[in-house]
This record gives structure tokens, C-alpha cells and sequence, in this order.
């Protein structure tokens, strides 16, 4: 029955990964058919074809073997040609090709923002909502000990911890946040000052108000069983709390700025991994991909809805890089080739995207590896 109940989730992340990659290639899809593109295949997928079906536009539509990937194939788009055919690809003007290669982007970022929308206004996600003020510990002989805090009350949305925004993405989260206080605090002590004296601001939403109230510490020691012996020592903020779940409303101006925040996790991510102050083992491929989705849902199904934005952003930075073979690559060549009143000859341009190709497959495999092996 585990096997049973794993392997279907395997499934289901398999048809979230295809999901992804066919709201990238509609994007290309949808814009190619507006500009008056010859489409000749869409395909999710790579490999031998397990369906296809040529409709009445003559455009070949096919499910492939591997499903980690897929393509939009327009007639002509790699062909050597320096004088391709009217209706061929590369033919067209480069301002449409921009458009083409950016609108698989485009889709990408807006799935991000869709499903930013349902997050926020679902279950919500990084924004703390206080809903007690109080703390409740094991004391000496595991006596419950509850403590009030003097400053935050329940249904209180916090906004800022001493001065740094709550956002994963362009502040911090509420965790760290209260972590440095505490951390702040002990020095306190240990420079020989008191704890109780050590107070920090945290900005809230009150009743629909802005609010900045001072916030302190409680001094919490358990002691062991026999009541004299110290088991740990601590400074707590006494709240408990839940995401704030935002209205449609409040969650349609934040989905934007969320969504964007995701992206810029992202390049994060990147800069930390192009400067080595990220292991490689951190990341992961697509096969990475597909399981941590199988074992997050299975932990909780909503997990699906932050997994969603957040992979749909990744995807949007990651195609807009100008690296070989993807999308921003593409932009690059054609914007060149629209201020030089001529391309860079399209044999060097396709092994040029051809080794990017080479180099991408075997650095998603080389960090799959490392993300299972280390």
C-alpha cells in the first residue's frame, strides 16, 4: 500500500512537471499562431512519441517518452539556410521572433502569479497572523508555565520585526526575524545587562491600523524533574500564529509583488551558486524535481499550491538567462542579428545552442546525482 500510495504521487508530480512545460510551450504556441507562424510539431516531452495527431493546420501535436522537457517546432527554426523560405522561421521579422521566444516566459511568470493568488487567498504563506498572546513551557517538574505577551493580541498581522519587512523574498521570514531578536538579547545579557530591559519594535496590522508596538522577551527556564537542575534556558516571544490568509482583494495586489519575489529568490539562488557560496548539491534537476513534489504532497496536498508558483517562477528565470539553447539565448542572437541588419551565420548559431544544449543536459544530471548521492 506505500509503494502503491508513492508511486501515485510520483504520478502526480510527473503530470505537474508536464503541466509546467505545457504552459511554457503554449506560450510560444499561442504567440507563433497570432503572428502567423508556420507550426509544424508541439510536443511535451522528448523521445520516441508514445501519441500523435496531425490536426488540420497540418501542425503535428505528440506525447514523447520522456516527459522532462518539450518543444514548439516551427517550420525552418533550425535549419542552416542564410536564406530560409517566406514562411520559415528565421524568415520572419526579428521583432515577432522576440516575441515568440519571450511569450514561453511570459506564460511562465503569469502561472506564477495565478497560483500566488489561490496561495495567498487559500491558505496564505509568509505573513504571520498572531492568534494567541500567550506561551505555554514545562517548568520545573514539567509544570506548565503560561506567559503573556504585553504587546502583540490575537489577530494581529505582523508586518516588520524591528525594522525588516516579513517577506521571504525581499525582507526576511518571521522565524529569523524573532531568531536574531533572541539572539540580540542573549549578547544583551551576557554583556551584563537584563533581559527584561531588551526591547525590540514589531510592526501589526490592527483592526485594518498600522500599528508599531514594543515587544520583549520572556526569560524562560526549565529545569528537570528534580527541580534544581537547569535543563535549557531561553528568551521566547509569547505567540503562537498562522499565514495570514489574504482576502481576494488584499491577494490580488500581493499575488504580483509575490510572484516576483519567487524570481528573485531564484536569481538569488543563481548568484550564490555562480559565486560557490552555494553547494551544487543544493539544487536539483528535473528528477529532483519530480520527487521532492512526490514527497511534499504526500506530506500535505496543499503544499502544491506554493510548490506550483514557485517552480513556474524558477522556470521563467531560468528560460530567460542568456545562456545557449534557451529562450534568452534565442532573444540574444535575434536582437543582434535586428541591430546588424543581418544574422551571425546560422551554422555557428545552431552548434553554438547545440553545445548549450549539451552542457545544460549534463549539468541537470551532474546535480540529480549530487542531490542523492550527497
Amino acid at each position: 500500500m506505500n509503494f502503491l500510495t508513492g508511486f501515485l504521487y510520483v504520478i502526480l508530480a510527473v503530470v505537474v512537471v508536464l503541466f509546467m512545460v505545457l504552459v511554457h510551450e503554449l506560450g510560444h504556441y499561442i504567440a507563433g499562431r497570432i503572428l502567423k507562424f508556420k507550426i509544424e510539431e508541439f510536443s511535451i516531452g522528448f523521445g520516441k512519441a508514445l501519441f500523435s495527431r496531425t490536426n488540420k493546420r497540418g501542425e503535428k501535436i505528440s506525447i514523447r517518452i520522456f516527459p522532462l522537457g518539450g518543444y514548439c517546432a516551427f517550420k525552418g527554426e533550425g535549419d542552416d539556410d542564410e536564406k530560409p523560405q517566406p514562411d520559415a522561421f528565421n524568415a520572419q521579422k526579428p521583432w515577432k521572433r522576440i516575441i515568440v521566444f519571450f511569450a514561453g516566459v511570459v506564460m511562465n511568470f503569469l502561472t506564477a502569479v495565478i497560483f500566488s493568488l489561490i496561495l495567498l487567498c487559500t491558505i496564505g504563506y509568509d505573513v504571520p497572523q498572531s492568534k494567541t498572546n500567550t506561551l505555554t513551557v514545562n517548568g520545573a517538574g514539567n509544570q506548565e508555565v503560561v506567559f503573556t505577551s504585553n504587546a502583540l493580541q490575537e489577530g494581529d498581522v505582523v508586518l516588520s520585526v524591528a525594522g525588516t519587512k516579513v517577506d521571504f523574498a525581499f525582507g526576511d521570514t518571521f522565524q529569523n526575524l524573532i531568531a536574531k531578536q533572541q539572539d540580540a538579547v542573549k549578547k544583551w545579557v551576557e554583556e551584563g545587562n537584563s533581559g527584561e530591559d531588551y526591547t525590540f519594535k514589531i510592526t501589526v496590522r490592527r483592526d485594518g491600523k498600522t500599528q508599531e508596538l514594543d515587544a520583549k522577551f520572556n526569560h524562560v527556564i526549565t529545569y528537570k524533574d528534580d527541580g534544581t537542575t537547569v535543563d535549557s534556558e531561553n528568551y521566547l516571544l509569547a505567540i503562537t500564529y498562522s499565514p495570514y490568509v489574504y482576502s481576494f482583494g488584499e491577494a490580488l495586489g500581493r499575488c504580483w509583488e509575490f510572484a516576483f519575489g519567487l524570481a528573485w529568490v531564484v536569481l538569488k539562488t543563481l548568484w550564490l551558486l555562480i559565486t560557490f557560496q552555494l553547494p551544487l548539491s543544493s539544487v536539483g534537476g528535473p528528477i529532483t524535481t519530480i520527487t521532492t513534489i512526490a514527497s511534499v504532497t504526500q506530506t500535505n496536498w496543499l503544499n502544491l499550491l506554493i510548490l506550483i508558483p514557485m517552480i513556474s517562477a524558477n522556470l521563467a528565470v531560468f528560460n530567460i538567462l542568456p545562456f545557449p539553447a534557451l529562450d534568452g539565448s534565442h532573444v540574444l542572437f535575434t536582437t543582434i542579428e535586428w541591430i546588424r541588419k543581418k544574422p551571425i551565420k546560422r551554422s555557428v548559431e545552431n552548434m553554438i545552442h547545440f553545445i548549450g544544449l549539451c552542457i545544460l543536459f549534463g549539468f541537470v544530471i551532474i546535480v540529480d546525482i549530487l542531490h542523492f548521492v550527497l
